[in-house]
C-alpha cells in the first residue's frame, strides 16, 4: 500500500530515516521517495547529516556551573508557564 507522505510525517520519522537499521524497507522506501521529491525535507536531511558528522567527532565538555544553573532555571520557568495550573509567573519555586 502506498500512502502520501507529508513533510510533517517525514519529520516525525526523521530519526528512523537517519538510522536505516530501525526502519522497515517499505516505510524506508516511502521516506526516501518523499525526501527525493521534496526540496525542503532534502535540506533538513542534508543539514542534519552534516551536523551529526561534525558533532560525532567532538569531545564532550562540561557545562560551567553558572551556565547550567541559568539554563535549568530558564527551562523550569518555561515548563511552569506551559503546565495547566502552573503559575506562569516565571518564578522558580522552592519546591521545584
Amino acid at each position: 500500500m502506498t500512502f502520501l507522505l507529508t513533510c510533517k510525517d517525514f519529520l516525525r520519522e526523521l530519526n528512523e530515516f537517519l538510522d536505516p537499521s530501525s526502519t522497515d524497507p517499505a516505510a524506508r522506501q516511502e521516506l526516501e521517495k518523499h525526501v527525493n521529491e521534496c526540496p525542503n525535507c532534502w535540506v533538513v536531511v542534508d543539514t542534519t547529516k552534516k551536523t551529526l558528522k561534525v558533532f560525532k567527532g567532538m569531545q564532550a565538555s562540561e557545562v560551567p556551573g553558572r551556565v547550567k544553573d541559568r539554563l535549568m532555571a530558564a527551562l523550569e520557568r518555561k515548563m511552569a508557564a506551559r503546565k495547566p495550573g502552573g503559575c506562569g509567573t516565571g518564578e522558580t519555586h522552592a519546591s521545584e
